[in-house]
């Protein structure tokens, strides 16, 4: 039976310090996103982009912040929008857009699951953490609070009250290199599974992914896949706005995707902060059209299994 996959752009810059991300779907589309997972035998709505109207200003005490009232009409539609993108579709792809979207997706996928009777997991791709409550960023971006807001951290209230949190225990993140002090104690305060460049380094990408899978399977749960441009080096996807040098390599991020697909646990992903403005002719945005079709099947070869004879 055929699969099938909604793209939904959701071009939001509010959350970044710089502007570029707004164009992000768009690049995403002319990239080919959906020929390529249409190629792959999978049936594709493209949902089109989300808007929002003028907002009043929103205050706060913590005077870094900005965009707050535009953040949370985004994340509060976002939301509503991936719930029904979730009921409808097989595995819906958000296009971002600064990593805020996921303040959205992100809940509003793990209200769908809630609905299922099944948890929902969160396989975090990115440089940061992204663990920030509205008291501790410093400067004030709000793309760097989606993972503290969806995991039900204190400090919220400005934010939509949040109709599914996922466990802090149900979360993995992989290629973190930029952690901030107050996000570091969250880690260790909530025992968050991180696997830093250090770390897969080390150890490769494929044992804590495989584990991570194993977790998810075991539970029955369901997987929402969050891949930030910056978890890949920027020498071959330069179009992010938060550099960080020790990414993840082509090869290291294409076989994570594989290894995800072959699960079949992925229910959603997110494709975000591409800034085509800061890129070279489209390369990263090619890149993240060729990453999410591993994810869902595409392959160099097909390896059959072989039967030897005794």
């Amino acid at each position: 039976m055929t699969r099938t996959c909604s793209l939904l752009g959701a071009p939001v810059e509010t959350g970044a310090s710089q502007p570029g991300c707004v164009m992000g779907p768009a690049s995403l589309r002319t990239a080919g996103l959906a020929r390529a997972i249409s190629a792959l035998g999978w049936s594709v709505a493209d949902l089109g982009d989300l808007a929002i109207g003028p907002q009043a200003p929103l205050a706060h005490a913590n005077p870094a912040i900005h965009h707050l009232a535009e953040t949370r009409a985004w994340i509060e539609l976002i939301e509503a929008r991936a719930f029904e993108a979730a009921r409808a579709h097989d595995l819906p792809v958000f296009l971002g857009g600064d990593h805020s979207i996921s303040a959205g997706t992100v809940p509003g996928i793990a209200r769908h699951a809630a609905m299922l009777g099944r948890p929902l997991f969160v396989l975090w791709l990115d440089a940061h953490p992204d663990l920030h409550t509205l008291e501790s960023t410093a400067s004030g971006n709000l793309h760097g609070t989606p993972v503290a807001y969806f995991t039900g951290q204190p400090g919220f209230g400005a934010y939509p009250p949040l109709k599914a949190a996922v466990p802090a225990s149900q979360v993995c993140m992989m290629g973190i290199r930029s952690v901030d002090p107050a996000e570091e104690a969250l880690i260790a305060a909530e025992g968050i599974e991180v696997h830093d460049m250090r770390a897969i380094d080390e150890t490769g990408i494929i044992a804590p992914l495989r584990r991570f899978l194993d977790r998810v399977r075991a539970a029955g749960g369901l997987l929402h896949v969050s891949l930030d441009v910056d978890f890949l080096d920027p020498a071959i996807a330069p179009a992010v706005g938060t550099t960080v040098p020790g990414g993840a390599s082509f090869r290291e991020a294409h076989l994570a995707m594989e290894i995800i697909g072959d699960s079949g646990l992925a229910c959603s992903l997110d494709l975000v902060e591409l800034n085509p403005f800061l890129d070279e002719r489209g390369r990263s945005a090619s890149l993240l059209c060729d990453l999410a079709a591993s994810l869902m099947g595409r392959r160099v070869l097909d390896r059959p299994t072989r039967a030897f004879a005794a």
